[in-house]
């Protein structure tokens, strides 16, 4: 049966998303286009075949089209200690990676955070984002729109959350450019990520609004206001997902024996590198590497990896504090996580989620998310000292030679 299967994809009377309807067996299915493609293009791929994730599970939820799995080898730095809101207590962070010396910084930086007690983190808001882009007769039409939706908010948020319980719409701003009118809508998802919730909501809170409000048309329900897996101002400036922080203060001896190098030189480098080399390139990262550590953590844990763009994006600082150690703080305004939802539930990255105590829906709802956004931060932080202070030391390069696979 099985090569019955794959001669008729062969011959073109079966298209390959079509097998699991025969099979009825999505890893089955995997198997049969894996020898397919080993068939057709004469490569094997028997390393692709080889995986612990059942993909049924994934099946119009994660994947289409499946041939199996890829790995990516995962690290753990720490432990780093933490206190904020969500976070308090000890925690090793799981960081999948390919990058030789990256496992190797954020630990680094971890043992030196650790020495010198807790990382402090604070969630500033919270909310994922769906702009739809509306176009309207003349600036007086869209200006009678957004009245009309000052006035009828409540009725617009009973739409909006009528099929989610988790989904609560906190605000609904506006842009308006001619004939185009963009409605930012504004919600918190509970512990999942949200841009599926969010998006399905907007799609019914609009065409309530356009049933309402005649000779207007919907042009696309993302108008790219949002902004969703981009770099932009609007989310830099108004945040999107979790806007989180984080802080400490290393002591200097530390920074000296630990970080082998001295805050002065740490400072500068943060301002000389961070500040002005950033500002100077219009950069929307006036940092040293944040994506670094939100890639690996993003891929240890089932998030989207499109949204690493904009949730990478953030502020490092360091400053010298009354007593001369150094104070070290990162700001990221666009953390879009979630800790249910997506590729959370396979099987390898719900234990990095588990290993954070972050897995699944929390009690209340939303706090195991908003706890794994504060862990983010302080991993981030843990990454931009150890960087900032290899590069203040002039030990990058040897620590690329040393861990990346460089030696001769």
């Amino acid at each position: 049966m099985e090569l019955d299967i794959v001669n008729e994809i062969e011959k073109g009377n079966l298209k390959l998303y079509e097998i699991e309807k025969i099979t009825k067996d999505v890893n089955k299915a995997a198997e049969l286009r894996r020898k397919f493609l080993e068939n057709k293009i004469g490569v094997s791929l028997e390393n692709i075949g080889k995986y612990h994730i059942d993909l049924n599970s994934t099946y119009n939820k994660n994947i289409e089209n499946a041939i199996g799995c890829i790995q990516i080898p995962v690290g753990i730095a720490g432990p780093i200690m933490i206190k904020g809101d969500y976070a308090n207590g000890e925690f090793y962070i799981p960081i999948a990676t390919t990058e030789g010396a990256l496992v190797a910084s954020v630990n680094r930086g971890c043992s030196a955070l650790y020495e010198s007690g807790y990382v402090y983190t604070k969630i500033l808001d919270d909310k994922m984002t769906r702009a739809p882009l509306i176009k309207v007769k003349n600036i007086t039409h869209a200006l009678e729109i957004v009245e009309w939706i000052k006035e009828h908010f409540n009725d617009i948020k009973d739409v909006f959350e009528s099929r989610s319980k988790h989904l609560k719409l906190k605000n609904i701003k506006h842009w308006i450019l001619g004939r185009n009118l963009w409605l930012r809508f504004e919600a918190e998802s509970g512990d999942a990520m949200g841009m599926n919730m969010v998006t399905i909501a907007t799609d019914l809170a609009i065409k309530y609004i356009l049933n309402h409000n005649k000779d207007a048309k919907l042009i696309a329900l993302s108008g790219n206001l949002c902004t969703d897996k981009k770099t932009s101002s609007i989310n830099w400036l108004l945040g999107r997902g979790k806007t989180v922080v984080a802080e400490a203060t290393i002591n200097r001896d530390i920074v000296r024996n630990k970080l082998k190098t001295t805050p002065e030189e740490a400072v500068e480098t943060a301002y000389r590198k961070n500040i002005l080399g950033s500002s100077f390139i219009h950069s929307y990262g006036l940092n040293a590497h944040f994506a670094n550590v939100v890639a690996g953590i993003f891929l240890a844990t089932g998030q989207d990896a499109a949204q690493i763009v904009e949730s990478s994006m953030g502020v490092s600082i360091a400053e010298l504090n009354e007593n001369g150690d150094l104070y070290v703080s990162v700001y990221l305004p666009s953390l879009e996580v979630g800790t249910v939802g997506g590729g959370t539930h396979l099987s390898t990255q719900s234990e990095c989620l588990k290993l954070l105590g972050c897995y699944g829906s929390g009690n209340p709802p939303g706090s195991n998310a908003k706890k794994f956004s504060e862990i983010i931060a302080a991993a981030v932080l843990a990454g931009e000292i150890s960087l900032l202070s290899a590069l203040a030391s002039g030990h990058l390069a040897k620590a690329h030679e040393e861990f990346g696979g460089h030696k001769k």
